[in-house]
């Protein structure tokens, strides 16, 4: 064995820092999360991660508050779900357009005082659903990874996997926020549906919501994360069950709320 191959060997098991990790999952995901299998698990892994995308999240909902145009597009875009929803219901006969139009008034203006007055409550929103949502999901693939696909690692393994992911989301939000900002538009997405304006509650819009550049790249990573992670030789099966796991439940979603109208103003 020569100096040079000792060394590249001595710095293959050299534990990696967390900007190393960091700009491993945008430039070289398969070796970066292959060398994270041979350390010892750490919560920092995942925390970091999520506490970057809860910063920036907080970050952005803040200063487009700050926005009066952003601010009235943002009422706006909240009514509009809430609008389909009460429809829905009057159609259904569960109450009278009279009822309907009170019921949107008394919301309109309690959305706008929670505009208004929404920094602090959506960061600590934000806060909750972002660790209940991670957790959760985790927990899902970590089923999915240890007795579908028999792979040999634990919850923490999951975490891993699905948490440095979330640096991608992290630059999602990021550019969403430049984006707003520099046109005074509020954008709440980055699909081909949300660009092209089509309704997402309908199939064309469903299907063109998918294509969406970030959040395809991060079920990649995911799924490059979790295949070397839990010691796979290949990746495909794991690109396959993410994959499926996410449109899958995001079909019965969609089906489910063609039935129940007050699910679709949760459909983006």
């Amino acid at each position: 064995m020569n100096n040079e191959t000792l060394y590249n060997e001595t710095n293959y098991h050299e534990k990696l820092s967390i900007t190393d990790k960091m700009a491993g999952v945008f430039t070289e995901p398969s070796k970066t999360f292959e060398r994270i299998s041979n350390e010892n698990p750490s919560f920092i892994n995942w925390l970091i991660p999520i506490l970057s995308l809860i910063i920036c999240s907080a970050l952005m909902s803040f200063l487009i508050l700050k926005n009066p145009v952003i601010k009235y597009q943002a009422v706006e875009k909240q009514m509009e779900r809430i609008e389909v929803s009460v429809a829905g219901a009057v159609e259904a006969g569960q109450m009278t357009q009279e009822q309907a139009d009170a019921q949107l008034e008394d919301i309109r203006t309690r959305v706008e005082q929670q505009v208004e007055s929404g920094a602090i409550s959506n960061s600590i929103a934000i806060v909750v659903v972002t660790f209940v949502m991670f957790f959760v999901i985790a927990g899902v693939l970590f089923l999915l990874a240890k007795f579908l696909l028999k792979g040999d690692g634990n919850y923490s393994s999951a975490m891993t996997a699905y948490g440095l992911a979330y640096y991608i989301l992290v630059v999602q939000v990021i550019i969403m926020l430049i984006y707003s900002l520099a046109t005074d538009s509020l954008i709440s997405a980055t699909s081909v549906a949300y660009f092209l304006g089509t309704d997402t509650k309908t199939i064309t819009g469903f299907l063109l919501n998918k294509i969406d550049p970030f959040t395809i790249w991060f079920y990649a990573v995911v799924s490059i994360g979790l295949a070397k992670l839990f010691k796979s030789t290949t990746t495909g099966k794991y690109f396959i069950a993410v994959f499926g796991l996410w449109l899958g439940f995001s079909t019965l979603f969609f089906i489910a709320a063609q039935q129940l109208p007050l699910l679709q103003m949760f459909i983006q």
